[in-house]
């Protein structure tokens, strides 16, 4: 068997409407279709992130997902986006916060990426 990747993360939220406008705003992501409570986006070419409407949130403490970008003049402006929207970062790192539903992102640049990767 070989793994290609990650195909999707689902994520939940409080308000699709509002996770609409927050990751297009923040991210620029194409949202690329919908439904009743529901939302996906594509990330990269073969991934995208669904979300779900729920009632009640219940985040935990380490759950997350990792967002690359190109460099870290990208990483500052996520960081002023979020931060345009009220949200805190969560240090030491770079630019990790929750999304308005308590969802946690860490957004890091290509080149860790592919130092981590050996690449």
């Amino acid at each position: 068997m070989t793994v290609y990747g990650m195909n999707h993360v689902a994520i939940e939220v409080t308000d699709i409407e509002l996770a609409v406008k927050f990751y297009t705003e923040v991210f620029g992501l194409e949202r690329r279709s919908d439904g009743e409570g529901q939302a996906f986006f594509n990330v990269g070419e073969r991934q995208f992130i669904a979300m779900f409407e729920v009632e009640e949130m219940k985040p935990d403490r380490h759950r997350h997902f990792g967002i690359i970008v190109k460099n870290d003049d990208e990483i500052l402006e996520v960081k002023r986006k979020v931060q345009e929207w009220g949200l805190e970062l969560i240090p030491p790192f770079m630019c990790d916060f929750r999304d308005p539903f308590g969802n946690r992102i860490q957004v890091v640049d290509l080149s860790v990426v592919n130092e981590w990767w050996g690449r």
